[in-house]
């Protein structure tokens, strides 16, 4: 009865549809799965109908990007009201800023790449789901390069063209954390911070940091994460038993897009009973 809670699919910047997410979430034996893209619900219905079809259970998730301090941070909200105006306002500026921003990178890679914005929207294109997502991103800038043959796959990409602070990069418009946590309580919604010890990180979250959030209403860490470094984790982990807040586990799994497998981490149905409790719907 294991759980995988932090998925994407190709309506952010997953390879996978939400349907065979679901067919691979039967095939190894997971319980149920949340889909958490970024920004954007689209995947919800084809992801609850196609887990139905196969006897899964679906806990309805996003994926949010936001700014705590001088760092990013990534939120994961679970089982809020889809027709929360508020939040479905903020959803569609933080979409278009998203559009916005990929469209700027373009225009600075066409001084060194052959990088079309046409190309990018194309659904035929090597590029794949850009055309069709609701939430474009550097994942898309990324396959667009692979495609052009600059770079190996999107690792490589990541770390060279497309790596912050580089003459290409765009920062992402976000919320503060704490905007986010409210926004996502208001929906009723259960707000859980996403790998806060990751190895991309220059550091970790640190332990001080948790308890002013979880005043705000924070009600989890995603502490089994593939990339949350063992050392960085353990005191975080140990700081949000202490707060009573929920840790849970997945896999932040997005299909040919990253090394990350579906199921490398879960969380037990003790976990996402405590998440349907907290939340406005029953997903």
């Amino acid at each position: 009865m294991r759980y995988d809670l932090h998925t994407h699919s190709t309506c952010s910047d997953g390879t996978t549809t939400p349907t065979e997410l679901a067919e691979e979430a039967h095939a190894i034996g997971l319980a149920g799965f949340s889909l958490t893209d970024h920004d954007t619900t689209e995947g919800w219905i084809e992801a609850r109908e196609a887990a139905r079809a196969r006897g899964l259970d679906f806990l309805p998730g996003m994926e949010l990007t936001t700014t705590h301090g001088w760092r990013s941070a990534h939120l994961l909200a679970y089982g809020f009201d889809v027709a929360n105006a508020e939040l479905q306002g903020r959803l569609e500026m933080l979409r278009e800023a998203r559009r916005e921003r990929a469209h700027e990178m373009v225009r600075r890679l066409r001084a060194d790449f052959d990088a079309d914005w046409d190309a990018l929207l194309d659904g035929d294109s090597a590029a794949g789901a850009a055309a069709a997502t609701a939430s474009l991103g550097r994942p898309h800038l990324a396959d667009l390069l692979v495609a052009g043959g600059y770079f190996r796959d999107r690792s490589h990409a990541f770390e060279t063209a497309l790596s912050p602070g580089g003459p290409y990069y765009v920062p992402t418009e976000t919320l503060s954390t704490a905007a986010a946590i409210e926004l996502v309580i208001a929906a009723g919604g259960v707000p859980v911070l996403a790998h806060p010890a990751a190895q991309r990180m220059r550091s970790p979250f640190a332990v001080e940091e948790l308890a002013p959030l979880a005043s705000l209403g924070l009600a989890g860490v995603e502490t089994e994460h593939p990339e949350n470094r063992p050392e960085w984790i353990a005191p975080l982990r140990a700081e949000a038993v202490r707060l009573g807040l929920l840790t849970t586990g997945a896999s932040d799994y997005h299909g040919a897009g990253k090394p990350n497998r579906l199921g490398q981490c879960t969380s037990p149905v003790e976990t996402v009973e405590r998440i349907r409790a907290a939340a406005h719907t029953e997903g």
